[in-house]
């Protein structure tokens, strides 16, 4: 019993490999001489000596006939270029057709209008349907712009801290919070000091018994006298014009008024009127923004660009459309070590108070390159060690082409090679181009390639 089921089981599958084996030879076989090789129609890189399936796909292999195998004039047999290759500086392959004299593409013709080896055909309506763009290779001026963002901060040297160089009490405020505008020699606060009243009463003595005095030399020791009295008057930050005024009333004060050097902006306002002072007490804080500064920064490949003096163009947010005028006054010598940038002092003349200290400002400084050839930086296509662009040839001709690029200027790159001023490139679409010249030559060596032919 267990050998009939044995022999039920072991004859239906020897039937079908004899079926197979049948229907396989009238097919083509390896040992067909019209058969260049084996390849898979999905992945042509493929290439078996014989039939069998495809390592990738598992797809069974077709058979590629020989070029000498088809007929000369079929079409088919058409030279086909790689533009992969061409792109790579590789051998394109598929030799020159040969014909008859006088036929156009055909080798021994008087003239060709057939595209040259590198040149493939995308119809007009088809780069109409993508969105291709051109634009012309020109001759420009070229700029290069330098661009940093800052803060503003007050200029130190125009910023003026009032402190209390006597004892004595705040008589009254005149300014009475920060931001308020105060114009040059307007009062800021009073101060009552007895010590100020018997300062004055001693100068205006001293100015009498000058006066007073009947010989040169009677008047000497009352002058010497007068002039440290006036230097003591003027540490107390009494003005040249107050003492000036004493000098003419000859009427002593016993309240100090101080005045605003600069037309400025009070910045702070520590004390309150009555409360008392002393030697080295803050007063009040006024700051000259009539040139404000803008701390910015630069990365270290930069810094050989800079240099004290340049002009930069300055804008802000709050006032869009109007640039300021700034200058390099200096150029921190020391680079941070994690931002690989120095700091740089830009110094902005501010006439109108419109720069507030905190706020953010762009800097841009532009420097003038020359002249060169220029394309589009949307006309290059990268392709890894190589940039490519596309020329139009008109009626649809397009001729990939590698071209040696400059500096980056802007939205537009120089040429130093590989294009002549006035050819016309492709500026948009450059991918969806590549990709058409790559299905063109997918198609040609699917024709190149037969059908596989069924079995009876």
């Amino acid at each position: 019993m267990k050998a009939r089921k044995f022999f039920n089981k072991i004859i239906p599958l020897v039937a079908l490999s004899l079926l197979g084996m049948a229907s396989c030879s009238k097919g083509p076989t390896a040992k067909d001489s019209n058969f260049d090789y084996w390849t898979c129609t999905m992945h042509p890189s493929v290439h078996s000596k014989g039939p069998g399936k495809c390592p990738i796909c598992s797809m069974n292999l077709v058979p590629v006939i020989k070029r000498s195998a088809t007929p000369a004039s079929s079409s088919k047999n058409a030279p086909h270029h790689d533009h992969a290759a061409m792109l790579a500086g590789k051998p394109t392959g598929g030799g020159e057709m040969q014909g008859m004299p006088g036929m156009p593409g055909m080798k021994g013709g008087t003239e060709s209008n057939a595209p040259q080896a590198s040149e493939f055909v995308v119809p007009v309506e088809r780069q109409q349907q993508i969105g291709v763009t051109y634009a012309k290779v020109e001759r420009k001026p070229l700029a290069h712009t330098i661009r940093s963002v800052g803060l503003i901060a007050p200029d130190r040297s125009r910023n003026w801290q009032f402190v209390s160089r006597v004892d004595g009490y705040v008589q009254k405020l005149d300014v009475t919070s920060p931001g308020q505008v105060v114009e040059k020699d307007a009062p800021l606060l009073s101060i009552y000091s007895p010590d100020l009243l018997t300062s004055e009463r001693e100068f205006v003595e001293l100015l009498r018994m000058r006066d007073e005095a009947k010989t040169k030399d009677a008047r000497e020791t009352p002058q010497r006298l007068i002039e440290s009295a006036k230097r003591r008057l003027q540490l107390w930050n009494v003005t040249e014009e107050q003492i000036a005024e004493l000098e003419k009333t000859r009427k002593a004060s016993d309240t100090l008024t101080l005045l605003s050097p600069f037309r400025g902006v009070v910045q702070s306002v520590p004390v309150e009127q009555g409360k008392s002072v002393k030697v080295g007490d803050m007063l009040v804080e006024v700051a000259n923004l009539s040139l404000v500064w803008m701390w910015a920064e630069f990365y270290e490949n930069e810094l050989s660009m800079l240099q004290v003096g340049q002009k930069l163009a300055i804008t802000a947010k709050s006032y869009p459309g109007q640039n300021f005028d700034g200058t390099i006054a200096l150029i921190d010598p020391f680079i941070n070590e994690t931002k690989r940038t120095a700091k740089v002092r830009i110094d902005i003349p501010n006439a109108d108070f419109k720069l507030r200290p905190g706020m953010y400002v762009n800097a841009e400084l532009a420097m003038n390159m020359g002249e060169g050839l220029t394309i589009p930086v949307s006309a290059i296509m990268p392709t890894g060690e190589r940039n490519v662009v596309f020329i139009d040839k008109g009626e649809g001709k397009l001729e990939p082409r590698i071209v040696q690029l400059g500096a980056k200027y802007g939205d537009v790159y120089a040429v130093n090679g590989g294009l002549k001023e006035g050819e016309r490139v492709v500026a948009s679409a450059n991918f969806l181009i590549d990709a058409e010249s790559k299905v063109q030559g997918a198609l040609k060596d699917f024709e190149e390639t037969p059908a596989p032919r069924t079995n009876p």
